[in-house]
């Protein structure tokens, strides 16, 4: 008894011991924590930019140029095994005593990564095509989102060009095992993709990079680089979209589904939440999300008669059969659109200081779509963070006859300033952030940002033009009608005619646009919900700040102060905002 009595001091003296050890121990300090934290940021986007080649020349690394990265099954997983690993690492740095910039990125690096492994769960990957394209689309703009001014970035050009067919193989790999796994897209919107190869081929974009060499390179540079492009692309671009578009007729468009909506995939229900959350960051349901876009749209006819009736017209039935009809709304030409959304951005830039104090000089061009892209809505590609590649305003121009200069202004300042080009140059440029938040986002602050900005024009003077007014209101208006249609779609088993009568009797859009969105919305969940969303918390964070700060209130700083922390969902916006309000009262 007595051997056991000391055996039993002994073992409690060594617990005793151990427990005094481990409070003496040091915890992890908030810079050691802090420095962890860091340097798995960096890590990852470095990992990030070696994965997606063309990602680094977006943002102006051009250490990948030669590559495209690889798009097989094979990727997929391993990238998958990363992000988890990515994913463990970053809960096991506690976020207790950090800053605010810090807590928030650490928050956001965390949910990226779990919506990403809910992704993966769900294999979304295997559906990587939609009515606007793909990679098959996505390739052909090449020639004008890579660098083109000494030899060596041409010899990486086409380093990239001898890729193209095993990239589409690849994919045809992973639109295989959607097959298998009954995750397709719906059959008519299938039956596009060979029509969209055909224009790429028919277009010849690859060989735009001949036309622009610069003068000075030698003689026998221009004629063997020249060789070269013009020798690949023949011989191996071409035939590889010649193929994609075969398998896509043969093997694909059969199996494509008949439903129009998410919800008849496998775990459907749960994939559709799923993109609302990654696409809106809210937790709204898509019975909410219908409602609150069938009250804005209320809210803004309404908006829209007092206009009307404001320009002495009875109602507004008779006021839009005006607007709508009347010739000068009626492009006579494609770059007639081109020239209008161009000098919509130019009048803006002078106004800037009226808004903000923050004004970057990155300069952005405005293009028209290619006709192979022809389904493909008015868009905004980034620059690079130098200003040395400018950003690029896409405006859709087919079936120009059929269009109308109406919603031009609006859709301007979404797209240039003070829109996405002011929004993404500012993030890019951003101090003292990890790099994954300068050049990463979510669609219902880029988007939210874009349509509220429409609105900015008006508060600088703009919309002189009645027409022009009703157009900015029209656009909004669109933004209501998506919250309705979308989940009308994916949750309420609307078919693609509901649609178009629906879209058609709000008369927010012309005819190409109804047709083209309402593929966009069957192929893409979700995301045509960000913009109204987006817009409307931004606007209650602004009204918020407005009634609490009284004549503290400046617009410049709000404005600067919603841009500086990049793009933030929206409960970590309002939390930033919160903070700055409570700052300002100080």
């Amino acid at each position: 008894m007595r051997i056991r009595a000391l055996a039993a001091f002994a073992f409690t003296l060594i617990l005793s011991t151990v427990s005094v050890f481990a409070q003496a121990k040091p915890v992890d300090s908030v810079e050691s924590r802090l420095t962890a934290q860091n340097a798995l940021f960096e890590e990852a986007w470095q990992t990030n930019l070696k994965l997606a080649p063309t990602l680094a020349t977006a943002v102006g690394d051009y250490r990948y140029n030669d590559k495209l990265g690889d798009n097989s099954l094979a990727a997929v997983a391993q990238r998958h095994e990363i992000d988890a690993g990515f994913l463990a690492k970053i809960k096991a740095i506690s976020p207790e005593g950090f800053g605010e910039e810090d807590r928030t990125s650490h928050d956001l690096f965390l949910r990226n990564l779990q919506e990403r492994m809910d992704d993966y769960d769900l294999k979304d990957y295997e559906m990587p095509v939609t009515a606007q394209g793909g990679i098959h689309t996505g390739l052909a703009d090449l020639p004008n989102s890579v660098p083109l001014d000494s030899v060596k970035h041409y010899e990486d050009y086409i380093a990239r060009l001898h890729q193209i067919p095993k990239a589409l193989l690849q994919t045809e790999d992973v639109l295989r095992a959607g097959v298998k796994d009954h995750l397709v897209i719906v059959k008519f919107v299938a039956e596009k993709i060979p029509g969209q190869c055909a224009g790429v081929i028919a277009a010849d974009p690859f060989l735009i990079p001949i036309k622009k060499m610069p003068a000075t390179f030698s003689d026998d540079d221009k004629k063997r680089l020249t060789d070269a492009i013009t020798t690949t692309v023949n011989a191996e671009v071409l035939p590889a979209y010649k193929q994609f578009a075969a398998f896509i007729t043969s093997d694909y468009i059969p199996a494509g589904r008949a439903t129009l909506s998410i919800e008849s995939l496998p775990d459907g229900k749960r994939r559709y939440q799923a993109a609302i959350r990654r696409l809106t960051t809210t937790n709204l349901s898509p019975a909410e999300i219908h409602r609150i876009g069938l009250s804005e749209f209320d809210r803004i006819v309404g908006e829209m008669t007092a206009l009307a009736k404001a320009n002495g017209y009875a109602d507004l039935a008779s006021f839009r059969d005006h607007v709508e009809n009347d010739p000068k709304y009626k492009p006579a030409s494609e770059q007639a659109i081109v020239d209008d959304f161009d000098r919509y951005i130019k009048q803006m830039r002078p106004k800037l200081p009226q808004l903000f104090n923050v004004i970057p000089s990155a300069p952005v061009t405005v293009e028209p779509i290619p006709d192979f892209q022809k389904a493909a809505a008015t868009h905004y590609q980034t620059g690079t963070p130098d200003g040395k590649r400018p950003g690029r305003v896409s405006v859709a121009v087919s079936d120009y006859k059929s269009r109308s200069f109406l919603n031009d202004e609006a859709v301007a300042y979404h797209e240039g300033i003070p829109g996405h080009h002011m929004q993404l140059s500012i993030q890019q440029t951003l101090k003292g952030l990890p790099e994954f938040r300068k050049h990463g986002g979510n669609s219902a602050y880029t988007e939210g940002w874009a349509l509220y900005s429409e609105q900015l024009g008006k508060e600088v003077g703009f919309y002189q033009d009645p027409g022009s007014d009703y157009g900015r209101l029209r656009s909004e208006l669109f933004r209501a009608v998506r919250l309705v249609v979308d989940t009308g779609i994916h949750d309420m088993g609307w078919s693609r005619d509901q649609v178009v009568e629906y879209m058609r009797n709000s008369h927010a859009v012309d005819e190409p646009t109804i047709q083209s969105e309402t593929d966009r919305y069957i192929s893409w969940p979700a995301q045509a919900c960000s913009y109204k969303l987006g817009q409307l918390k931004i606007r209650e964070l602004r009204m918020r700040a407005t009634q609490q700060l009284g004549a503290a209130f400046d617009i410049r700083k709000f404005h600067d102060e919603v841009l500086a922390g990049g793009s933030l969902p929206l409960d970590l916006l309002d939390a930033r905002i919160t903070r700055w309000i409570s700052a300002q009262k100080k």
